[in-house]
């Protein structure tokens, strides 16, 4: 056979075209085998003489063409057409080893061409699914993802989901999405949803099903608002009185959660009985008169009526003749003269007593108008300013009370060093901090006061929901004084300004970090928990001037991009949204300030706080830091390298230090920063450049993934991947590699890593922020840079609106903060929240040089600013 094929290819038959080579009217395409059946390849050319099909670089035998002859009518060329059957054992023989292929070769008097390569493969479609969709429970409005990886195939199994035996079709409803992984998405699950999904995987060789997994989606209770109390049981007297509420706001669903709480409640009430009105006794008789009658009364008091009683009936006043008729009317000039000279000596005395006060006022009001005016504080740049001894009640020289601070605080404040009692003007510049009079927590033994405080919290109702630990919590004692207190290493701190505390009272106030396993915080849709959870209290107190509370958070922050919620915990324990950044505040209570890597929470209400956003677009994204830690020591030939992927705030990185110092890890790098999309695309971390011949990894995927929604959700405040890698010698100490991470569809970081495993490394320093270092708590004018007195001056001049601008507005203009004049108008002292905002973004390595300059230019804006007549 093999000799006539070739006596063929090598004698083709005349009547070719002469100068033209064949040219392919149809050529082979790919074709599958199904089953048992054989497949059909065919080619057409023109002109050719022969024309015959060659598979795996070897000839078809001659017999098992068809061919056909033909003419073109257009051309008069010759045309040929050949056919040969393929069948599953021929494609076996070499099943395995390398693909099956077929070409055609066209010949004619001038030269040969051949064909595209058509392969032909069996096909077939495997039983069981790589992976399949598991069954759940979600919250209404909760993003699902039900994953599915087809059985393996050729060619590859397409994949369509069914809900309850219908076709779930992406265009027809967009809340629903598919991945290119065929994994199905619910952004937002409906009770619609509640369904059995299958997921179907098809090919030309079969079709297979998964198992079903039913979704149910159910809707946890809520309770309706309470209806109003109703009337008292009793009309007079104790009774009861009753208001009730429903679950119904929503009802509870598909298994979902019944309201917890009471849904009636009961009230003493006491309705006041009427009481009729009774007479007194008569009064004696009167005098008898000019006329020649006296009188008599009495008085509806015994009792007096009330709560609607009657009034009593009859004549209140009873006047008779006391003379029998006989009397004599005396003219009685000289008693109404003496009635009238005394009249007249009342009124003259109310006029002079009423001169004798305006002039006081006025004296009083030109020595104060003298004193605000007096501003040379600002006019001078804050050039050290002599006192003068004739003005004893300048401004400059108040000195604030501080007696209520050693009268009362039992223990908890003592004063930093020896010094006269009270604050005294520094002859340096006027920003400089005062040296006496600091005051501040001094915690002899910090383990037993922690003890302590908590052992007193334990008493108080909301203490139910604060963590047991002292670890993540700060605590001290306040007056009107103000403070601060902060939680080291978190960069979270709370700011107790100057007068917040009412004078007399003495607050024990705590601040503390919530770990995300210690408070529930439900959140809808696609939010996000954007910062730490942070409890400032006890709750209720009250305060003249809002604190500031300050934390970290992670959101990359743009108006388009984000819709970013204030939430605060109620005393019933819900969550409530209490401002919205970049809208208009619909209370004074709030206002939030939101930086690049912090936000600052104006509060008079204290209680539990966090930051949640809501992406508004794809370009919506988060901040992760990226953090590599492995053993300091490898004792055995098994190595492993942990990364985490933390939310970017100081708390996160704080607690996973904590955590890799117990584990005897060691850092890997500097931390990387990663901006995280909401993208509906899954983190991949992977391994790459590991020297084979020293090294090998131990992981059966070519990477390692993790769920986008354990990221974007925020509850899981930092998740980590293990890369488990095996040694091939015991004396190999130096690893070189590289991590990637990445995004699916998106930038990504990379991690070169070259180090001696049996160097013992320490965790290096600059992983701790220095902004923190310090005493937890700080108590009166230590708590500020901003001198106590140099305050106060700087408030009194820059409060009163200035018809030329030169007050706390400029001075805004000139800090960056013009974009919250409308907050800072609503509060009583404008000059007073710009101070204190500095305080609480700078303390304490601010520059009072800065701010000095800043106050200095309002004061040299106008020469004449601070005249009476001007301002």
């Amino acid at each position: 056979a093999g000799a006539q094929q070739s006596a063929t290819v090598a004698n083709p038959v005349s009547g070719g075209s002469p100068d033209l080579l064949p040219r392919f009217l149809l050529e082979p395409e790919d074709v599958y085998i199904v089953k048992n059946k054989p497949v059909s390849l065919a080619c057409r050319a023109t002109p050719a003489t022969q024309i015959y099909f060659k598979c795996n670089g070897e000839w078809v035998h001659q017999g098992d063409h068809v061919m056909q002859h033909s003419t073109d009518r257009s051309t008069g060329l010759p045309v040929m057409e050949v056919r040969i059957d393929i069948s599953r054992q021929q494609v076996e023989k070499l099943f395995g080893l390398e693909e099956y292929w077929c070409q055609c070769v066209a010949w004619s008097s001038s030269g040969t061409t051949k064909s595209q390569k058509a392969f032909v493969r069996i096909a077939y479609l495997r039983k069981n699914f790589e992976q399949e969709p598991m069954a759940r429970e979600v919250s209404i409005e909760q993003g699902i993802v039900l994953p599915c990886r087809p059985p393996e195939g050729i060619p590859p199994a397409e994949v369509e989901w069914l809900r309850n035996e219908e076709l779930v079709d992406p265009a027809l409803d967009a809340n629903v999405y598919v991945t290119p992984e065929h994994s199905l998405v619910l952004r937002q699950a409906r009770l619609a949803d509640t369904a059995n999904y299958t997921c179907v995987a098809k090919n030309i060789v079969a079709r297979r099903r998964s198992a079903s997994a039913a979704i149910t989606v159910y809707v946890n209770g809520g309770w309706s608002t309470w209806t109003q109390w109703s009337a008292c049981s009793t009309s007079c007297g104790r009774g009861w009185q009753k208001r009730s509420r429903t679950c119904t706001n929503p009802t509870p669903l598909n298994g979902g959660a019944f309201c917890e709480g009471q849904n009636v409640q009961k009230s003493a009430c006491t309705t006041l009985c009427p009481v009729d009105g009774a007479w007194s006794e008569w009064s004696k008789w009167s005098v008898c008169g000019a006329e020649c009658t006296h009188w008599r009364s009495r008085e509806c008091s015994e009792p007096t009526p009330r709560n609607g009683g009657q009034e009593c009936r009859g004549p209140e006043l009873e006047t008779r003749n006391c003379t029998s008729e006989l009397c004599s009317h005396a003219a009685a000039g000289a008693e109404d003269v003496a009635l009238y000279v005394g009249l007249v000596a009342v009124a003259v005395c109310l006029v002079l007593l009423l001169l004798v006060g305006v002039l006081v006022y006025c004296r009083k009001k030109e020595g104060l108008d003298a004193d605000v005016a007096d501003s040379s504080i600002l006019t001078a740049g804050f050039q050290p300013v002599s006192i003068k001894p004739s003005k004893a009640d300048n401004l400059l020289t108040i000195q604030p009370d501080l007696s209520s601070t050693t009268m009362t605080y039992q223990g908890s404040l003592c004063p930093r060093q020896d010094g006269p009692a009270k604050l005294q003007l520094p002859n340096g510049h006027l920003l400089s901090p005062l040296g006496a009079g600091r005051h501040t927590l001094h915690h002899s033994s910090p383990v037993a006061e922690g003890a302590d405080f908590v052992a007193r919290l334990s008493t108080q109702s909301y203490f139910r929901s604060l963590p047991r630990g002292t670890n993540n919590m700060a605590y001290g004692t306040f007056n009107f004084l103000g403070g601060r207190l902060m939680i080291p290493n978190t960069g979270i701190s709370l700011l107790i300004p100057p007068d917040a505390i009412p004078r007399g009272k003495i607050y024990e106030v705590y601040l503390t970090l919530h770990k995300q396993e210690e408070v529930r915080l439900p959140l809808a849709g696609c939010q996000t928990l954007l910062s730490p959870i942070v409890s400032c209290g006890p709750p209720g107190v009250l305060l003249t001037r809002p604190a500031i509370l300050a934390m970290g958070h992670c959101v990359e922050a743009s108006a388009e991009n984000w819709s970013i919620r204030l939430k605060k915990q109620s005393c019933e324990g819900t969550w409530e949204d209490v401002l919205q950044l970049g809208v208009e505040p619909c209370s004074e209570l709030y206002y939030c300030q939101l930086e690049a890597q912090a936000c600052y929470i104006f509060t008079e209400q204290l209680g539990r706080f966090a930051l949640v956003g809501e992406s508004l677009s794809m370009a919506a994204s988060k901040r992760l830091k990226l953090v590599l830690f492995a053993p300091a020591a490898c004792p055995s030939l098994e190595y492993n390298i942990r990364v985490y992927c933390l939310s970017d705030t100081q708390d996160v990185l704080k607690e996973v230090i904590q955590l890799e110092k117990q584990m005897g890890g060691q850092l890997i790098g500097a931390p990387r920063v990663l901006h995280f999309k909401d993208s509906y695309h899954n983190l991949r971390l992977s391994i790459h450049d590991m020297p084979s011949s020293l090294w090998k990894s131990k992981l059966l995927a070519s990477y390692q993934e993790i769920p986008f929604y354990h990221i974007w959700s925020g509850l899981q405040p930092y998740l980590h991947c293990t890369f488990t890698l095996e040694r091939l010698s015991p004396s190999t100490c130096e690893l070189a590699c590289k991590i990637w991470i990445w995004q699916v569809e998106g930038d990504g970081q990379s991690f070169t890593i070259n180090f001696n495993i049996a160097k013992d490394t320490r965790f290096s320093d600059w992983l701790i922020p220095d902004s923190d270092v310090g005493s937890p708590a700080l108590v009166g004018p230590s708590a500020f840079k901003i001198p106590f007195l140099i305050r106060q001056k700087i408030i009194s001049s820059l409060d009163t609106p200035c018809a030329r601008g030169a007050d706390w507005r400029t001075l805004a203009q000139k800090l960056n903060l013009d974009s919250h004049l409308g907050f800072f108008a609503s509060k009583p002292s404008p000059t007073a929240m710009i101070l204190n905002l500095w305080e609480a973004r700078h303390f304490p390595n601010g520059n009072l040089s800065q701010l000095a300059a800043a106050v200095a230019e309002v004061g040299k804006q106008d020469g004449g600013l601070f005249s009476e007549a001007e301002c």
